[in-house]
């Protein structure tokens, strides 16, 4: 008999970790569903997917793997695991097989938010205080903006050039969430994506941080993925 997909494992963007998915993590437990967020470590591409792997082999049954921002480019790596059921792509990258992150976004040209990306000797990145607080977080109230600031750690920059060998939106049913007012992704590029994988696609008129600021409708976009990967 079909199996209710029940596991559902979010992934975080750069600049972030698992605790950016805390009200999306809330909405779905009221609904039922064992929701776990993925702590990647933003070092590179296979580190990102081992993680992500991991967290997916502990799930009792099928899983809706669930990305946000460069958590997109994660799940269509990790994506191909059988235990995945359904993709959710949450103002994300969706890269082709043999693209990187940036190949997906540049033809959409350089976003203000990108131009905050600041990075060190070592090659690591963080957001500039502007960047995170009117860039990416601008939706949201201020001590929310600067929490998230405070807490954005660093990550590697060449992990955006890393070239995926895998696209799993080719294989598995896939929705997405575009957000019309992003500025740190490009709302153009986020729409292509869409409709390149085919996704079953909201749009809403938020922020990057769209999980934080809309977690309702980010939350209702996942349970239909959800009630739709049977298995």
């Amino acid at each position: 008999m079909p199996q209710l997909v029940k596991n559902i494992v979010l992934v975080h963007g750069a600049f972030a970790d698992g605790s950016c998915w805390s009200k999306v993590i809330a909405l779905l437990q009221e609904a039922g569903y064992h929701a776990v967020a993925v702590q990647n470590p933003m070092t590179s591409l296979a580190d990102e997917v081992a993680f992500t792997k991991r967290i997916i082999a502990l799930q009792n049954g099928p899983v809706v793997l669930v990305g946000h921002s460069w958590g997109g480019a994660v799940i269509t790596q990790a994506g191909d695991d059988p235990k995945v059921a359904a993709l959710v792509y949450v103002t994300a990258y969706a890269p082709e097989a043999g693209q990187s992150a940036n190949d997906a976004s540049r033809p959409f040209g350089w976003t203000e938010g990108q131009k905050q990306i600041r990075l060190d000797a070592q090659k690591f990145a963080t957001l500039t205080s502007e960047g995170m607080l009117e860039d990416v977080t601008e939706g949201l109230p201020m001590p929310e903006r600067k929490l998230a600031f405070a807490v954005q750690g660093q990550s590697y920059g060449p992990v955006f050039d890393e070239k995926l060998t895998i696209a799993a939106w080719k294989t598995k049913p896939c929705w997405a969430l575009i957000s019309t007012a992003d500025r740190m992704l490009p709302p153009a590029m986020e729409a292509a994506a869409a409709k390149m994988m085919h996704a079953v696609t909201t749009t809403v008129a938020s922020c990057h941080m769209v999980i934080m600021q809309e977690p309702e409708k980010v939350a209702a976009v996942i349970d239909a993925a959800a009630k739709n990967g049977l298995v």
